[in-house]
């Protein structure tokens, strides 16, 4: 009795270790990803992250790059706009005298200083309003030396113009918070004068009189509110006008 009894213990020890060595190969041999795998797709998809970022920036400084071209070739028709219409004024008989001539290139050269003084001596780099300004003074002066006392007077009239509204836009940023209602121009405005006004503390009748200015006189336009528009002048003195009383800056010649 002994001898089966003991041969089915046997049996039984012998079927519970194969089943308890197949469960433990079941559970060795489960599949997992390698962290070296899980590694390399990370690093991928940096990698692709960092493609995507380069190329935007190469499109964005390709961009740039041809503003800047586009803005270089402005300036060049620009000038060479302004060399026609001297010469134009070289061969016709214009009404501008040497006194006039001469009286416009002190007050670009006063504007001038004004902006020097205004900037501080920066910002005078070349393409600078300030580097603009003075290249069209030396220009006024040196054909006011041809006796082109017109063109003289144009190349004057451009430089005062310039100065005037460059310090417009630095006495722009000092000013005071937007009104509720006041609504700002993208760029600053080049205004005339149409009939005599009076430029006042605030967008209304009721409000100080700060100045009056006479007809044609040139204004930079900021921005408007109602029937009132926020003006600086040439001088840098700010204040608001009725909207009746400018139009845009060459409108009655333009009329004529």
């Amino acid at each position: 009795m002994s001898g089966p009894r003991l041969g089915r213990a046997h049996r039984w020890l012998l079927t519970a270790s194969l089943g308890a060595a197949l469960v433990g190969c079941a559970h060795g041999h489960s599949p997992a990803t390698p962290p070296v795998v899980r590694d390399n797709a990370a690093a991928l998809r940096s990698a692709a992250r960092d493609s995507m970022l380069e190329l935007r920036v190469a499109r964005l400084e390709l961009r740039l790059t041809e503003r800047d071209a586009q803005i270089e070739d402005l300036q060049a028709r620009l000038d060479e706009a302004r060399q026609e219409v001297v010469r134009a004024m070289a061969k016709l008989q214009t009404l501008a005298s040497r006194a006039e001539a001469a009286s416009a290139i002190a007050e670009a050269e006063i504007a001038l200083q004004a902006l020097r003084a205004a900037t501080g001596g920066q910002a005078a780099g070349e393409g600078s309003d300030v580097a603009q300004a003075g290249t069209l003074v030396q220009q006024a002066s040196a054909v006011f030396a041809k006796q082109n006392y017109g063109g003289a007077l144009y190349l004057a009239n451009q430089a005062k113009s310039l100065a005037g509204m460059s310090r417009s836009r630095l006495g722009g940023a000092d000013q005071p918070p937007l009104r509720p209602g006041e609504v700002p121009f993208v760029v600053p405005v080049r205004l005339q004068v149409t009939a005599r006004g009076k430029v006042r503390d605030g967008p209304g009748a009721g409000y100080k009189v700060l100045f009056t200015v006479d007809p044609g006189a040139g204004l930079i336009g900021f921005s408007a509110m109602e029937q009132w528009v926020r003006v600086a002048d040439e001088g840098g003195r700010g204040g608001w006008m009725f909207l009746n009383l400018v139009g845009r800056r060459g409108m009655e010649s333009e009329s004529h």
